[in-house]
């Protein structure tokens, strides 16, 4: 779990005071976002948008959120709840096998796609922080290398873009969260100075993947079995059939806890696992997590505009000019490259390219590897650099998801018949 030190290393200055306020302006904000969802739902006011600002309004005009210390512990727990249950339901509802269909578009973006991102994600922060180390570099990278398909679901859910390019960015988004734990953990490993514990380190770290892919398999294997054999006897009832699901992400959790597993790659892993043997898990896991699962989201984005706003004055430029670096060049490069030979429009490359938004992997990751409490020199910069981009991306990938889904539904139906997007669009464009 998220050591006080992590805490404290996030959102400095340091701040641990009474969390009631700040659970009372959440819950009064979850009851009337949901008063005007379905309206604000058709605006380019997303509800990261909404409850990161709230969470940056409250600290600029609640003295108490500002001058008195409070407690936030509990709250980055749900940080790590929420990217476990993520995890968990990205993993289960992926047809690993339908991977190649599409044009094989997912496995390149999963390949080709991130290993580039991880590359020139490094050598940017190299060029632009010059007082990092490369396995620095290689942290900062690793953070921010995960795409969060919640900041663009208006993307992933709308027929007006295409079905493949949809399902594309809609299952990258799904497993390279996943994908990016182990490159994280090796390079903090990596990272640690000459005179540090690097051995005792290396053997955490192998811990850490080791176990929890020991973790996932069984909890998975075993707890999708058991979900079969129920469903097959009708002993389970729908309702509980999907507690049944959710509950198998909360046993890596608490088990990964005991074990020194890391979660995440248990949680990745069973999601995978119990597909052996029962099919039916991703659509139980999915109804669970697009109802309860998007209130811790929604809580770590609310959490998250509260301590960005108190890192504002230890913002420069530098943290910004990566932030933007990483969402336009370190990402659309790497898709470039990694969709060559698909005979995709430059429009739909460039589409792709920008619709890479970094959101809750990213928060999760960052807390992660301050949990490991390395106190490499380069930790403030890579701190403040994460917080820049989660920041930029929310606002930015926000707000032009509307007019970027008009523009590019024009651009597909001005496309021949047998373009590759045209014979995956669900239905014809409107003009």
């Amino acid at each position: 779990m998220i050591h006080p030190v992590a805490v404290a290393a996030i959102g400095r200055p340091v701040v641990r005071a009474d969390s009631a306020m700040i659970l009372l302006i959440f819950a009064g904000l979850v009851f009337l976002h949901s008063l005007v969802s379905a309206r604000l739902e058709r605006t380019v006011v997303t509800a990261p948008i909404v409850f990161a600002s709230t969470g940056m309004v409250a600290v600029f005009c609640l003295s108490e959120l500002q001058d008195r210390q409070f407690d936030l512990h509990s709250w980055l727990h749900i940080a790590e709840i929420g990217l476990v249950l993520l995890l968990f339901t990205d993993a289960s509802r992926t047809d690993l096998r339908g991977l190649k269909a599409t044009y094989g578009l997912p496995v390149r973006l999963l390949s080709v796609g991130m290993l580039s991102t991880l590359l020139l994600g490094a050598l940017g922060a190299l060029a632009i922080f010059g007082h990092l180390s490369i396995w620095e570099a290689g942290i900062l990278a690793a953070i921010l290398a995960p795409t969060d398909a919640g900041l663009g679901q208006i993307i992933v859910s709308s027929p007006r873009v295409p079905i493949s390019i949809r399902q594309a960015l809609n299952v990258e988004a799904g497993l390279n969260d996943g994908l990016s734990v182990p490159f994280l953990l090796f390079f903090i490993a990596l990272a640690v100075p000459a005179d540090g514990d690097q051995a005792s380190l290396w053997g955490y770290v192998v811990e850490q993947l080791g176990y929890g892919v020991v973790v996932g398999v069984a909890i998975g294997v075993i707890g999708g079995w058991l979900l079969d054999a129920a469903t097959r006897r009708h002993w389970i009832a729908h309702s509980w059939a999907r507690l049944g699901v959710v509950s198998l992400p909360v046993l890596c959790l608490l088990v990964s806890e005991a074990v020194g597993a890391s979660m995440f790659i248990a949680a990745f892993v069973a999601g995978l696992a119990v597909q052996v043997r029962y099919q039916e898990a991703g659509r139980h896991s999915v109804e669970f997590t697009e109802e309860w699962g998007q209130l811790f989201n929604l809580a770590v984005f609310f959490l998250f505009g509260m301590l960005a706003v108190r890192a504002l004055p230890e913002f420069e430029s530098s943290h910004w000019l990566y932030a933007v670096a990483s969402l336009t060049v370190l990402r659309m490069v790497p898709v470039a490259l990694a969709l060559i030979g698909t005979r995709l429009s430059l429009t739909t490359v460039g589409f792709m390219g920008w619709f890479g938004p970094r959101g809750l992997a990213s928060i999760v990751l960052g807390l992660v590897y301050l949990e490991h409490e390395v106190a490499l020199p380069g930790e403030d910069t890579i701190r403040l650099t994460v917080l820049a981009t989660v920041w930029l991306s929310i606002f930015a990938h926000g707000l032009s998801a509307l007019p970027a889904i008009r523009h590019y539904a024009a651009h597909v139906d001005r496309l021949p018949a047998n373009a590759p997007e045209r014979r995956g669009l669900a239905h014809p464009a409107p003009e």
